[in-house]
């Protein structure tokens, strides 16, 4: 059975302030089957409540706070969600890609910090921006990406964008959840970087525009990215829409929410 298409709750997070419960439903209602939480541990037992009431799942959660120095709190709030993919979403310093030496020490505290999250049965995820994908590395001087790094690189063949050498020192227990735009606005050939990355890949973004960093986003399917190629890239991931901001008012925002899931819908349906 195909996993439901997810929203990533931080598209409405003004919404969610107003009205929590009246927003979810709304997602409900247009279709979506899953949802993905930004703000593990604000109120995660309110929240599940009312998933499991609307017949949601939550297929993850993002959550910053595993970086801090207590992270045992965090993972159960994760629990309480009814998720085991916890996303660890920003927080590292951007500088940290730009060098091998940055990469390892990243690695390692995603590394360290997926050993932890193991005993409570959660599994640890990163989730990228452009700043992870516009560093280029040569393949031959060390390192190495996912499966088939080195193949359909960045720039041309032996070249790598920094998650592709990030994904080559990560434990097989930690995962990536790609976002597509942002991947997009680095300078990745997206379906490429996710058949390159293969298995690693658990989760996907998938947001649309006009490819730029500024510009609000559109639905999925009426901006620039190559949706089609994208999803064949990773057929057996979960799909979660994100607007990182939309122009508009909130119906405005809803209605771009209906054409995306439509859009995407229409493509299973192909």
């Amino acid at each position: 059975m195909p996993r439901p298409l997810s929203v990533q709750l931080y598209t409405v997070r003004d919404q969610l302030v107003a009205d929590r419960e009246g927003t979810l439903r709304r997602l409900a209602g247009l279709g979506y089957g899953a949802v993905e939480a930004y703000d593990v541990l604000g109120d995660p037992k309110g929240l599940r409540r009312i998933v499991d009431d609307l017949g949601l799942t939550v297929s993850g959660t993002h959550a910053v706070q595993l970086l801090g120095p207590e992270p045992g709190h965090v993972l159960d709030a994760v629990n309480t969600l009814g998720t085991d993919l916890a996303v660890v979403p920003a927080g590292i310093p951007p500088e940290e890609f730009t060098s091998r030496d940055g990469l390892a020490r990243t690695a390692d505290r995603l590394n360290s910090l997926a050993e932890v999250a193991e005993r409570h049965g959660v599994r640890i995820g990163y989730h990228n921006h452009w700043w992870e994908i516009e560093p280029r590395f040569s393949d031959g001087d060390g390192g190495g990406g996912g499966a088939g790094a080195g193949q359909e690189g960045g720039d041309g063949a032996g070249v790598l964008h920094a998650v592709d050498v990030l994904a080559g020192l990560l434990d097989p227990a930690v995962f990536l959840e790609i976002d597509t735009y942002w991947a997009a606005v680095g300078g990745a050939e997206v379906p490429g970087l996710l058949r390159r990355l293969g298995d690693r890949v658990r989760a996907l973004h998938l947001k649309d525009g006009p490819g730029t960093r500024e510009d609000p986003n559109v639905a999925v399917g009426g901006g620039t990215m190559p949706v089609p190629e994208i999803l064949a890239a990773a057929p057996d991931v979960w799909r979660i829409v994100e607007f990182d901001s939309c122009a508009g008012d909130s119906d405005t925002l809803f209605d771009e929410l209906a054409a995306s899931h439509t859009y995407l819908t229409s493509l299973e349906a192909a």
